[in-house]
């Protein structure tokens, strides 16, 4: 019994100073500062990644959307590990609330969410966007694709590119192009999954698409 004690002693005290070591860890995660070249991303891995998602997200695949916003995230927007899995709650968040949603209101209900993951990546963003405004005109596509069938063509494209705009600090016109191949994607993915199902080929012709998108934005910012 003697000999118990100090070992069980040792234990705790282990216990204790590698739980101190992963609070201070995560603490420095969150807290330390951090910049995101914002302009610097590569178009071909969130081109991918991004269909990606949209394939997890149409699945109702929560975890697996979760962890691709993650890799999102840490590859393209230098956030460390803690901090990438706090912000992608608050995008995945707002991407099911809005999911469950059947009007105004109801999709209003994802705003909350968008603005504080707008608000984290204002923070590590070395372009000074207005985080607000982001998170609405994002919200605004999403309910423009989602009623799409009242909208008139080219409004889609026209939300798209305001978001991208806004984000990159760019005139609206530049990002036009990217927005529309970004939108023809939606466009397919909807379509075909209206009239029976979205087949592999119709996922590699989408995922064409974004590459062309994005990689139209990558130019866009840079010109």
């Amino acid at each position: 019994m003697t000999k118990r004690k100090p070992t069980r002693y040792r234990i705790l005290k282990l216990l204790l100073v590698l739980a101190v070591l992963a609070a201070a860890y995560v603490a420095f995660d969150l807290l330390a500062p951090r910049e995101s070249k914002m302009r610097d991303f590569n178009p071909d891995e969130v081109a991918r990644l991004e269909t990606a998602m949209w394939r997890s997200y149409y699945s109702k695949q929560q975890i697996k959307l979760y962890n691709q916003m993650t890799e999102l995230l840490r590859s393209q927007y230098n956030l460390p590990l803690v901090r990438s899995n706090v912000v992608a709650y608050e995008a995945a968040r707002a991407a099911f609330v809005f999911k469950d949603g059947h009007n105004r209101p109801d999709y209003e209900k994802a705003l909350p969410n968008l603005v504080s993951f707008y608000t984290s990546i204002r923070k590590v963003s070395d372009i000074p966007f207005d985080m607000d405004r982001a998170a609405r005109l994002e919200l605004e596509w999403w309910i423009i694709h989602r009623e799409r069938h009242t909208h008139k063509p080219g409004d889609l494209d026209r939300a798209l590119a305001e978001l991208a705009a806004e984000l990159y600090r760019v005139p609206v016109e530049r990002a036009m192009e990217h927005a529309r191949l970004r939108a023809e994607a939606m466009t397919i993915r909807d379509n075909k999954a209206e009239s029976g199902g979205v087949t592999e080929q119709d996922w590699t012709k989408i995922d064409e698409l974004l590459h062309e998108s994005w990689r139209s934005l990558k130019e866009a910012v840079h010109s």
